[in-house]
């Protein structure tokens, strides 16, 4: 860290697993803008290349990545490539997830255990494989930050959504342990937890989601560039003395009553 980069982030080594578009995409590029370099890893190509070539273009660096979270082995191609290009792995944020089992995410008395072995395999298993791959890398260039996406659904109970939330929360775990277990080592392991996020699929049901909205005590949804913010100082010298935290990034949504 030097006065020129107080925020000890330039030339360090970032991993986005699942940053294609939205939270992954935006931390990408907050990311990319502070001189970090970046791969954007995904199960989309096409995706992962955009988020690339936007940060190429505002002046970073960023490599494309193609994996895929429910793959162990495509896990450990992905980590093993963030070597090859850029010689090591310094930062990790563990973004993706199969969104498309949300529709079938039921309750517990309907759901199909399809749909629960997919979010599990994906959103807990996935990220475990990630940090079993990379935080080896990390320890042997003394240290680094991990940022887990968990959600503020994780919080609070739900009549739908019951494998998401598991999955939610026993990323809180996850993040838990490896801050216990590696923190004298120099990791630093925490998560962000949003509530409703900005987007196309959220503005074309705003009417249904409104009462999300009324519900906020900041009366809005987030931004994905709100969360990528937090992410960003949680892997920040700034945040030198924070982890196991699980940050709620809603707005205050995880209040209401």
């Amino acid at each position: 860290m030097t006065a020129h980069d107080p925020r000890g982030l330039a030339g360090k080594v970032a991993v986005i697993a699942g940053g294609a578009t939205g939270i992954g995409a935006a931390t990408a590029a907050r990311l990319g803008a502070e001189g970090v370099l970046v791969v954007v890893g995904d199960v989309s190509a096409d995706g992962a290349e955009v988020t690339a070539q936007g940060i190429r273009d505002s002046g970073g660096t960023a490599k494309a990545a193609v994996f895929d979270l429910a793959d162990p082995e495509s896990v450990r191609a992905l980590v093993d490539s963030t070597v090859s290009m850029f010689g090591g792995v310094d930062l990790l944020f563990n973004v993706g997830s199969d969104m498309s089992m949300l529709r079938g995410d039921t309750d517990v008395v309907d759901i199909d255990f399809g749909v629960w072995d997919r979010t599990m395999t994906v959103t807990l298993r996935g990220y475990l494989a990630s940090m079993k791959y990379a935080l080896p890398l990390m320890l042997s260039r003394g240290g680094g930050a991990i940022v887990n996406m968990s959600s503020a659904a994780a919080f609070i109970g739900e009549p739908t959504r019951p494998a998401y939330a598991t999955a939610k929360a026993g990323i809180g775990a996850l993040t838990r342990h490896v801050a216990s277990r590696w923190g004298r080592d120099g990791i630093r392991c925490n998560a962000v937890a949003p509530g409703l996020v900005d987007s196309k699929w959220v503005e074309k049901q705003k009417e249904r989601y409104a009462a999300f909205v009324e519900a906020t005590p900041l009366r809005r949804h987030a931004r994905a560039v709100d969360v990528a913010n937090t992410i960003a100082f949680l892997c920040s010298e700034e945040s030198a003395h924070v982890t196991g935290e699980i940050v709620n990034v809603s707005g205050g949504w995880y209040l209401s009553p």
